[in-house]
Formats: structure tokens, C-alpha cells, sequence
């Protein structure tokens, strides 16, 4: 496998495609996969695949299915926009995890085949592409969510699966930092693959000698605040055992359904460890739990080669760690879903030329209308074009209600809106159903915009709150496109499609 070209040239070659270089140059000189009878040994571009349904979405990248026009292999590919990456000033977090997948790419090992594998990388003049393995079963969150909670011998198998990774992980001196359900896939056979790198950690020499001597090593805040360990958040020595803290939390959440911290003052919670367990576990589990999220006597923390005090733990008693790979996962009942979508429908030529209607799902009708920032944008007939006629809109805004018509209003509401008893008295002023996404699948809410303002989401087939996002001056809405959208909190970030399309009206809110 060629591993010629290092991250240190990728960071060149990013910034100069972003400076818009003279000599931009594609960069494939990658991890390449076997050689087959036409073109592997060769530089890819994007035309070297087909691409199917987006599969997967971050706050800077995009990710599609993919399949090789020469070998008919699927992959996952990681689209950047390098405009993009130098504005949100990411270009040092894509060359780390470019670094981080390039060393386990080397030191792959038989026993710990438990990571998503860079195949390709490459640019053009404006993207960064990353070739990735294809993870069909999703994410470990999705089937979390699925399920409910994970029966015991679930939950010890893929438990001894992340830790058997971690092991060999921390064992190349790389820390993840942001491990969590989400960035734990499921392959076809429903082992796991760990992925996004984007916030990982290699150890220097320095930073290894600190850690083995008790040496403070301050580091500052990454990753996601349910699963973020009490030294990070004070800034404290942070190591491997940061990784320990989220698997402790993650077993939590096989265990019960939920993550042990959610709160509105997660933090304060994190830091004072108060979590509750809702569920009565057995001994050895919740020996296991406890161990692993209390900071001070975290299972594996002292732990000099591998994880033994994990291995040993009357958990695991008679689970070969290191065979982990060629057994059957446990089986799984799950509920009865509707069919996964086509991946592949509509997929026309190689490459991404048609990626907005990709990300739209060829929704775009001639004739139909859009709401874009007060804008009414109609699209036209015309073949291969769009023709958009503009009309301002004189709306005024939804905000703008007098103490005498919030009062009407009310009355009427509570009379006739089904809506009214979920959302403590206030006025409902938008409402409607959105797709509230997580893995793979999403899940239909009833959102309700009120005075406040507020912002709730309710379960519109058990009529239950399923929760409110929180809204404060630091909220940010993100369109990616014209049916997908994100919304920034200060402890999460969350990802919404509008049923209807076209959803950048979202703005007006």
C-alpha cells in the first residue's frame, strides 16, 4: 500500500487549492486499495466513482455513498469543501485525522480490525475527498435507538470490541477524543469500525513521558459534551484515559438507552459525577460502569500494556479479546422499520457534478415555489436550467404580537389546537412536522416555535414532549441545503430535514 505522500504534503496541497495555486494538482498519491484489472494503480479523481444517496453529514463535510467504476467496491467518501475548511479554520483537524487513519492504516493488526480504513485521498481546485470503508448496518447510536437498550450479552460483546480498539489505539500513542456512539459504526457483519478522527490526539514523545510520570499536560476542550471526560473540562492531565471515560459512558448507554449525562447543566454534572442509573443492573454491571466513569478509580487507568484490568473483569470472563474479529456478534431483536431507501437511485454518470441534487434528493420540480429569506423563488420549466422569478414578501415578523391579540390567540389555541398542552401557556407562532435525524434513520417531531421564545418537539404519534432546544443568544442555524439543515447549541449540535423540502424559511424563525 503507497503511503508516499504525507500529511504534511496534503496541508500544502489544501492551502494551495484554497490560495487557488497555478499549480493545483490532484492529490491521490494515497493508501490504495488491491490492484484489480483496470486503473487502481492509478491517481483517482472523483470520476473514478459513481455517487449514490448522501449517507452521512457533518459541520463541514458531506458524506455520500460511492462505488468504484473500476471494481464496483462501495465506499463511504468524505467530501470537504476547502473554501469552507479555511473559513471554519479546520485545515489542522483534516490534516490530523489524516495523519491518525494514515498510522492505522500502517499498524493495522489482525486482532483490532476495528477502525474505518482510508483507501483514497485526493483533491481538486475546491474539495477534499476522503475514500473510507462502507459501514451499511450504521451507526452504533441509530440501533441503540432502535432497540431501546442492549441485553447483557450485547452489551459485554461490543463493550469488549471498543475496548479491544482502544487498546491498540492508545498502544500507537493516539488518543480519539470524541468517542461516542455516533463515530461507532456497524459493518455488514455488525462488528464495529471507529471513526471520525477529526478531534484525536497523537502523543508525542513529551506528552507520553508526562503522562508516565503524573506530570500535568493541559489540553483544551474537544469533543462532545455527553461523553466529555472531568479533566478535560478543567483542563487538567489529559491521556488515554479520557477514551475510558466515554466507553464508561457508552456501556451506560447500551445499558439504560441514554447517555448518564443530559442535563441542562451537564457540566456542573460531569464535574460533580451526578448521574442516577435507571435501570437495576447486575453487579458486575454496574461495577463496570461506575469504575470506568469515576474519575478516580477508572478501570484501565493505571493499566501499563493493553487493558488487562479490563479483560479480567468478571464481565468478560471466558471472551477471547483477541478473536473478538472471527466470532458472531449476538444476535439482536429489533422492532419491525420501514424499508431502507434506494442508496443508489438516481445515480447517473461518475462523479460528483450532480452533488446538489444528491444532497436534494431530486426534488427540485419545475413550477414549484420556495421561501428563502422573505423571497417567494419559483423554478422553472426550462431543461437543464434554472429560471427563478423573485417577489418580495411583506410579512411582517412572527414576533411581532400585541398583549390584546397574544391574549386571542391564546384562547383560540387552547380551544382548538392540539399543540396547546405541551407548551406551558405560551403562544404557539410556527408549527410544524420536521425530521429530526439521527444515524441513518430519522424520527418525525411535531416542532412548535412560541413566544419566550421556546422551542419544543413532540412525538406526534404518542403525543409525548420529547424535549425542547435550548435557545439562547450563542443558537445558530446551519443550512446545508435547501432540505437540510443543523442548529447549534452550546452543548450539541443537531441535524433536522424538512418533510415538505426547501426549508431555508428556517431563518426567518
Amino acid at each position: 500500500m503507497d503511503t508516499s505522500n504525507d500529511s504534511k504534503n496534503l496541508k500544502v496541497e489544501i492551502q494551495a487549492n484554497i490560495n487557488k495555486d497555478k499549480n493545483m494538482q490532484n492529490d491521490s498519491r494515497s493508501p490504495k486499495v488491491e490492484r484489480s484489472s483496470k486503473g487502481t494503480g492509478e491517481r483517482r479523481t472523483a470520476d473514478d466513482f459513481y455517487f449514490g444517496k448522501l449517507i452521512g453529514e457533518g459541520s463541514f463535510s458531506n458524506v455520500f455513498l460511492a462505488k468504484d467504476i473500476h471494481t464496483n467496491q462501495e465506499y463511504a467518501v468524505k467530501v470537504c469543501e476547502q473554501a469552507h475548511i479555511k473559513r471554519e479554520k479546520k485545515v489542522e483537524q483534516i490534516v490530523r485525522e489524516r495523519e491518525v487513519m494514515d498510522i492505522i492504516n500502517t499498524k493495522r493488526i489482525p486482532t483490532a480490525p476495528f477502525f474505518v480504513k482510508l483507501s483514497y485521498a485526493f483533491t481538486d481546485s475546491t474539495k477534499l475527498y476522503f475514500v473510507m470503508t462502507y459501514c451499511p448496518k450504521g451507526e452504533l447510536l441509530e440501533l441503540i435507538q432502535r432497540v431501546g437498550n442492549f441485553d447483557r450479552e450485547c452489551v459485554r460483546f461490543y463493550t469488549a470490541e471498543i475496548a479491544r480498539a482502544l487498546e491498540h489505539l492508545h498502544s500507537l500513542n493516539i488518543i480519539h477524543r470524541d468517542l461516542k456512539p455516533e463515530n461507532i459504526l456497524l459493518d455488514q457483519n455488525m462488528h464495529i469500525k471507529i471513526s471520525d478522527f477529526g478531534s484525536s490526539k497523537i502523543l508525542s514523545k513529551v506528552d507520553t513521558e508526562k503522562i508516565e510520570d503524573g506530570r500535568p499536560r493541559k489540553s483544551s476542550f474537544v469533543g462532545t459534551a455527553q461523553y466529555v471526560s472531568p479533566e478535560l473540562l478543567e483542563s487538567k492531565n489529559v491521556g488515554p484515559w479520557s477514551d475510558l471515560w466515554a466507553l464508561g459512558c457508552i456501556i451506560y448507554q447500551m445499558v439504560s438507552g441514554l447517555p448518564p449525562f443530559r442535563s441542562r447543566f451537564i457540566f456542573a454534572n460531569i464535574l460533580r459525577l451526578n448521574h442516577e442509573f435507571r435501570y437495576s443492573f447486575k453487579s458486575d454491571f454496574q461495577s463496570q460502569v461506575i469504575k470506568v466513569i469515576e474519575c478516580e478509580a477508572r478501570l484501565g487507568a493505571r493499566d501499563i500494556d493493553g487493558y488487562p484490568s479490563i479483560r479480567n473483569h468478571p464481565l468478560f470472563e471466558g471472551l477471547n479479546f483477541d478473536s473478538l474479529h472471527e466470532q458472531t456478534p449476538p444476535e439482536i431483536c429489533m422492532p419491525e422499520v420501514e424499508a431502507e431507501p434506494n442508496l443508489w437511485e438516481n445515480h447517473r454518470e461518475p462523479g460528483l457534478g450532480n452533488e446538489l441534487e444528491l444532497l436534494l434528493g431530486s426534488e427540485l420540480k419545475p413550477g414549484q415555489s420556495i421561501q428563502c429569506q422573505g423571497q417567494s423563488i419559483k423554478i422553472g420549466d426550462g431543461e437543464n436550467k434554472t429560471e427563478t422569478t423573485v417577489v418580495k414578501s411583506a410579512k411582517r415578523n412572527i414576533a411581532d404580537v400585541g398583549k390584546e391579540e397574544e391574549a386571542t390567540r391564546l384562547a383560540t389555541q387552547e380551544k382548538d389546537n392540539q399543540w396547546h398542552r405541551f407548551v406551558e401557556g405560551n403562544l404557539i407562532l410556527k408549527q410544524g412536522l420536521i425530521d429530526k435525524r439521527k444515524g441513518l434513520f430519522p424520527r418525525r417531531r411535531m416542532f412548535l416555535l412560541t413566544t419566550g421564545p421556546h422551542l419544543y418537539y413532540i412525538d406526534p404519534v404518542n403525543m409525548v414532549l420529547k424535549g425542547e432546544i435550548p435557545w439562547d443568544p450563542t443558537i445558530k442555524p446551519e443550512a446545508k441545503n435547501f432540505k437540510t439543515f443543523f442548529v447549534h447549541t452550546p452543548s450539541m449540535v443537531d441535524r433536522f430535514e424538512d418533510i415538505n423540502g426547501f426549508i431555508l424559511h428556517i431563518f426567518e424563525w
